[in-house]
């Protein structure tokens, strides 16, 4: 069996009931109900004061790693998190007030009453882990522990004894799914009336609703299959998947209306019919997710509400960093005056790769296809780059798999922009941009902002002409860039050959001249060269590992790399290379404990048993001895053996091919 596939209601096999956004409700009920409950809440805060609407929330970033010898973490800030809270922060936050004039929620809310200020955004450092306070801002109300051991626990039983929340989201990718799991359960042991959501890349990849919405596909890992087998307990109240943005606002507006008024807990058997009310009167709005509420009982069924709006456009969405202060301090970006690594903002335009690389999990989002930057694009986006500036960042830092989609026309009128915004006064700015940067130290900051991004090889020698990505090239580097970062993934052709990349193949000219000329167009214009090397992939050998490392590093030696990222392929649940080497049913993301152990522990998202079955734990070791000998500290990796040079900067993963922070759903 590869896929569960659960079919719509109608016999007692089924393990999910689909139903569509909007129906199967009361709607004069519904409407009664929310008149009644707001009539009582507002009499009662008139007549209590100390009584408050609001209910506390936590939100969880699952760690990938659990050991700190060795450890390597997601670099930056939890953007996956961020980025799917936009939304409901957003509204909840210029919702807050006085219930009489509230309108976007309709009695209790969750407590996203105030964004961070300028002074706390410039005087957080690099954790993750931030104490709550008496009056917490929406960024105090993050836990993202970077690894997950016995210190990373007790923070969080902690945290939870303090808070008791009301609702937590937890975010989590596959290799973090296990974590997410026990953060769930430790929920369930010191606050059991907490109602847990969980989302992320791993949702992402294993859940989706047929077209039609009649039917619920099911991999062997998702969450309800291990929890409904017995292989996990069930400790997850409610699964979002998919564009998750509006989806977390609508379902935590239905959370928050089915509360009880007394004591704030989340009446469960009530919020599915509290969603659909709320979509009956609002409708869906845009983007393609799944909500998918946990019956409680193991034996019981799911239900499932597709939500199949319009077309995302991600300029339409509030700026992660809106909530949450930037913490990401990249050391490939440096004050040239102390050295010093600059705080680095994170900035997508667009939410997934253009190509179809087997092994990467860009290769399986679920529902729906690229989404960028659409309405203004140019404008929306240097508008965002202002508007970081003034959240103090100095060094931004664009995730998209690839700048702009590769798109040379938009790289372009964003480099002029971005050119011209830097050159002019601070008075004579647009007044859309002048409203972000209030100060001449945010102005400053702007005209020595530095940046980077990631491109392909093919883009700039494949698909484009050498003149015309020079021409890109300087264009970028004159607007701030600093850093370029590209995928090699290999520099064996019998490895290239089976995957989405050198492409438009010509005789003469192998994969590994193109990543030289690549590597010497990027360098020509002074810019740092990060790269990706992935072993594994199909055709692996213990000589193209071999052929790899030493083509890599005759690059480092020659002057045209100045860090080179290893990976080893790490199987995600949905990739073509997952079915194609038979992993597809036996990846375990769910167990509590797991052998984790060196060598996996010096590579991001590396398992024992999720890793290229073409591996032996030998070859790791190989790998792992190999590119320290021959890359020296070219190498990019967080292995004590590294010392101080081993700052993790903005690039790659395991199964992500270049994108450097999984998803940016929850």
């Amino acid at each position: 069996m590869t896929t569960h596939v659960i079919e719509a209601a109608g016999s007692g096999s089924d393990r999910a009931v689909m139903h569509r956004a909007g129906d199967s409700v009361d709607v004069a009920s519904f409407l009664e109900r929310c008149r009644r409950r707001r009539a009582r809440l507002v009499d009662e805060l008139r007549t209590s004061p100390a009584r408050s609407r609001y209910f506390p929330v936590l939100a969880v970033l699952a760690p990938v790693m659990t050991q700190a010898e060795g450890e390597i973490t997601y670099p930056g800030d939890p953007m996956a998190l961020y980025a799917a809270l936009s939304v409901a922060v957003h509204q909840a936050v210029h919702d807050a007030g006085p219930l009489e004039e509230a309108t976007h929620y309709n009695d209790l809310a969750p407590e996203w009453t105030a964004f961070p200020s300028k002074a706390y955004r410039a005087s957080v450092g690099h954790g993750g882990v931030r104490p709550y306070g008496a009056e917490p801002n929406t960024d105090q109300m993050v836990f993202d522990p970077r690894v997950w051991d016995e210190a990373a626990r007790d923070a969080w039983i902690r945290l939870l004894r303090e808070v008791r929340p009301r609702v937590v989201l937890i975010s989590a990718v596959s290799p973090a799914h296990r974590y997410a799991l026990e953060i769930a359960a430790l929920v369930r042991s010191e606050v059991p009336g907490a109602y847990v959501v969980l989302g992320g890349r791993h949702a992402d990849e294993t859940l989706a609703a047929a077209p039609g919405g009649s039917r619920l596909l099911v991999k062997p890992s998702a969450t309800p299959a291990v929890i409904q087998e017995g292989k996990a307990p069930p400790v997850i109240d409610a699964i979002v998947a998919g564009e998750a943005y509006h989806a977390v606002d609508v379902l935590m507006r239905a959370l928050a209306l089915a509360m009880d008024l007394e004591e704030r807990w989340v009446d469960r058997a009530r919020v599915l019919s509290c969603l659909q009310g709320l979509l009956h009167q609002e409708g869906v709005k845009p983007g393609t997710s799944l909500v998918l509420l946990s019956p409680g009982d193991p034996q019981e069924s799911f239900h499932a509400v597709p939500l199949n709006g319009p077309a995302l456009d991600l300029a339409s969405l509030p700026a992660p960093y809106e909530a949450f202060a930037i913490r990401s301090h990249f050391p490939i970006f440096r004050d040239p005056d102390t050295g010093d690594a600059l705080r680095t903002a994170h900035f997508m335009v667009s939410n997934a790769c253009p190509y179809r690389c087997n092994f990467c999990s860009e290769s399986a989002q679920v529902g729906h296809g690229l989404r960028r930057f659409r309405d203004d694009a140019i404008g929306r986006a240097v508008e965002r780059i202002c508007e970081y500036v003034s959240y103090g960042a100095k060094a931004v830092f664009f995730d998209d798999s690839v700048f702009w989609s590769g798109r040379y026309k938009d790289i372009t009128e964003f480099c002029r922009e971005l050119s011209r915004i830097r050159a002019v006064d601070l008075a004579s700015l647009d007044p859309r941009l002048r409203r972000h940067l209030a100060d001449e130290d945010d102005a400053e900051r702007l005209r020595h902002l530095q940046w980077g991004a990631q491109l392909t090889v093919d883009t700039l020698v494949a698909l484009h002409s050498s003149s015309e990505s020079d021409q890109i090239l300087r264009q970028m580097r004159d607007a701030g860039c600093s850093y370029v970062y590209i995928g090699i993934e290999s520099m064996s052709s019998q490895v290239m050959d089976g995957i989405h990349k050198n492409l438009r193949r010509e005789e003469g000219r192998p994969w590994a001249a193109k990543v030289r000329e690549a590597a010497t167009l990027v360098k020509k214009h002074g810019l740092q060269l990060g790269t990706s090397v992935l072993f594994g992939l199909e055709g692996e050998t213990r000589s193209s590992i071999d052929e790899t490392i030493h083509e890599v590093g005759r690059l480092i030696g020659d002057g045209l790399i100045d860090l080179a990222s290893p990976n080893i392929l790490t199987y995600h649940p949905a990739t073509p290379v997952t079915r194609r080497h038979g992993m597809h049913e036996r990846l375990d993301y769910h167990s509590p404990r797991i052998d984790n152990r060196k060598p996996y522990i010096y590579f991001e998202e590396a398992f024992p048993g999720v890793v290229s079955v073409l591996l032996t734990e030998d070859d790791i070791w190989h790998i792992h001895n190999q590119t320290r000998i021959h890359w020296g500290r070219a190498r990019n990796d967080t292995s004590v053996d590294k010392g101080p040079a081993s700052d993790k900067s903005p690039g790659g993963s395991a199964g992500d091919c270049t994108d450097s922070m999984e998803a940016v759903r929850v």
